[in-house]
């Protein structure tokens, strides 16, 4: 069964990518070509606002220069469903480039029953960009992106890191959340600024950003909350059932959305969810959340006081808090609320150019190892390397650091050390870019082992990893071929 969940916020908003237990954070290929499409396609919106990240006006001149003919088709196409480039709708399209599997096909990963509503209007979008992708030699575009892109990502990650880790940590949570599931925020750089989208399918739940100002903290704190919490309104929707009355007082709130009114299960969660965050966060108040609508965010802000003095995680304890809300002392509760007449609107700072971020600690480490590696002064990047080693107990910043001493190594001609130090990077729980990149170095010592069969097995680990980059999967598949036609006297 399939859930969708879209939430479009207008607002004002790293090679890193994080993927760990927590969560992953990165960028999309199907939703960066999505997003060239659009704009070749005369797609515009707020192509003026200070806040664009100076990729957008690049990739704009890039397409504006050639004479593309899928341009013209998409117009075409996009005017005869009336969803042409002045009256577009964003949502739909970014739902579209998380229903699909990517270039160079684009095919759905969906059946035709599960497919998101607002994906439905678009069948036959995945056969024009298939082409588009082809034409506009998106997949050099999105190489030229990586160096912007990863910038953006590495300023993310220190934020995203502490954000999730707190959230792990007030909720003591082991994982992140049930197995199988996964929580993925994606930088969409090509967007129009200030926006954030979440969506839930099947196992994957997404946060996309575009660019803003601000590091988006909040925001992807409430959305990795609701991706750990939303499993137990559905796992003790029988308990829930029985409070279920309560959602009657929050008609009577005129800020709260509509979807809050229908849906007690939503409800909750959200009144959970901010219960959570006035207790992490002060800044935060329960008594302005129930003035909003979320009538539940009192009683479990005393609640949650309870758990904290105890020993069981919060999915554990969360079916005690259930039981224990007593809807006539809610009902009494919320008598005399003077609930909000409007939504609270969020504001933000305009600046007129990208905002710098201060990396420190591990994470100016690690950037400063990189910087010297580049720069092939080896010696000084890995004494940086084996620094940040001891600066963080963090199994994916490690498998980072071991990363950069497997090239230093291999730059040194030290491949035994090399093999051990991308051996130990794939032990360390890596980001998806970091284990394809290990997987494409151990492929490349195999082959220069004359052990083609175990080269050929890591270049194809590298090409099987979600996530990996495309300048990881196209060194993979270029040295893969190579390996494959290669006559095997040679090999």
């Amino acid at each position: 069964m399939l859930r969708h969940l879209c939430i479009f916020v207008l607002l004002g908003t790293h090679g890193v990518a994080r993927a760990a237990e927590s969560g992953q954070l990165d960028a999309n290929v199907s939703l960066f070509t999505v997003m060239c499409a659009l704009h070749a396609a005369g797609y515009d919106a707020e192509i003026d606002s200070p806040n664009n990240h100076p990729l957008r006006a690049a990739a704009v001149r890039n397409l504006a220069s050639r004479n593309l003919t899928t341009a013209g088709e998409l117009r075409e196409w996009l005017e005869n469903r009336k969803l042409g480039p002045k009256r577009l709708d964003l949502n739909r399209f970014i739902s579209f480039a998380l229903s699909v599997d990517g270039p160079p096909k684009f095919n759905y990963k969906f059946a035709s029953h599960e497919m998101p509503p607002d994906v439905v209007p678009l069948a036959g979008f995945e056969r024009l960009i298939s082409r588009f992708y082809a034409e506009a030699q998106v997949e050099e575009l999105y190489k030229q992106a990586q160096p912007a892109i990863e910038r953006t990502l590495a300023s993310y990650q220190p934020a995203v890191v502490q954000t999730l880790s707190q959230v792990n940590g007030y909720l003591r949570n082991p994982t992140s959340g049930y197995a199988g599931r996964r929580f993925s925020i994606i930088v969409e750089l090509l967007g129009p600024p200030n926006q954030i989208q979440t969506r839930a399918y099947r196992d994957d739940y997404y946060l996309i950003l575009t660019p803003s100002p601000e590091l988006q903290t909040d925001y992807i704190r409430y959305a990795y909350l609701q991706y750990l919490l939303d499993p137990l309104s559905f796992k003790f929707a029988a308990k829930l059932d029985k409070k279920k009355p309560l959602i009657d007082l929050a008609q009577a709130a005129p800020a709260l959305e509509e979807h809050y009114k229908t849906d007690f299960s939503l409800l909750t969660t959200a009144s959970l969810i901010r219960a959570i965050e006035a207790r992490i966060d002060r800044r935060k108040s329960p008594d302005q959340a129930l003035r909003e609508g979320f009538i539940l965010t009192p009683y479990f802000s005393e609640a949650l006081a309870k758990y904290e003095a105890q020993e069981a995680s919060l999915r554990l304890y969360y079916p005690e808090m259930i039981d224990a809300i007593d809807i006539k002392k809610e009902d009494k509760r919320l008598t005399t609320v003077d609930f909000l007449k409007d939504r609270p609107v969020k504001t933000i700072t305009v600046v007129a150019q990208e905002e710098k971020v201060e990396l420190t600690g591990v994470f100016k480490t690690l950037d400063d190892a990189e910087t010297l590696y580049r720069a092939a002064k080896l010696e000084p990047s890995r004494d940086l390397f084996l620094r940040a080693l001891q600066e963080t107990a963090d199994q994916p910043l490690h498998a980072k650091a071991y990363y950069g001493l497997g090239r230093v190594a291999a730059r040194q001609a030290n491949l035994e050390l090399a093999e051990k130090m991308f051996t130990k990077v794939l032990d360390l729980s890596p980001d998806p870019q970091t284990k394809a990149w290990t997987h494409v170095y151990l492929g490349n010592l195999a082959e220069r082992a004359q052990e083609p069969q175990q080269a050929q097995a890591q270049f194809a680990a590298a090409l099987a990893i979600p996530g990996a980059t495309a300048a990881a999967r196209q060194a993979a598949q270029q040295a893969l071929n190579k390996l494959v036609n290669t006559p095997k006297e040679k090999q």
